[in-house]
């Protein structure tokens, strides 16, 4: 089965939770990294979302990032708040 992943960057400009990471991030930008697989028997090109991924700073004073699985209706979520927020 072909898999493909997309990267982009979203920025935050007020810290932030979502589901799937428990503590708040700060503001700022983070990579969204999204797998898809391509849907068979179809006569044409199509993909299917199979994970969403972000990587945030790391909680613990050992490692520098750490990578969450998290779901793209909360990353929305989080975006739609953060937006609606007035700038400081």
């Amino acid at each position: 089965m072909k898999t493909r992943s997309r990267r982009e960057v979203v920025t935050f400009k007020h810290s932030f939770q979502i589901r799937g990471i428990d503590h708040p991030l700060p503001a700022g930008r983070y990579e969204v990294i999204t797998d898809e697989e391509m849907i068979e028997g179809l006569s044409f090109a199509s993909y299917r979302r199979v994970a969403t991924m972000m990587i945030v700073p790391a909680a613990s004073h050992g490692a520098r990032m750490e990578m969450f699985s998290i779901g793209p209706v909360d990353l929305a979520d989080a975006q739609r708040i953060d937006a609606s927020m007035p700038d400081e």
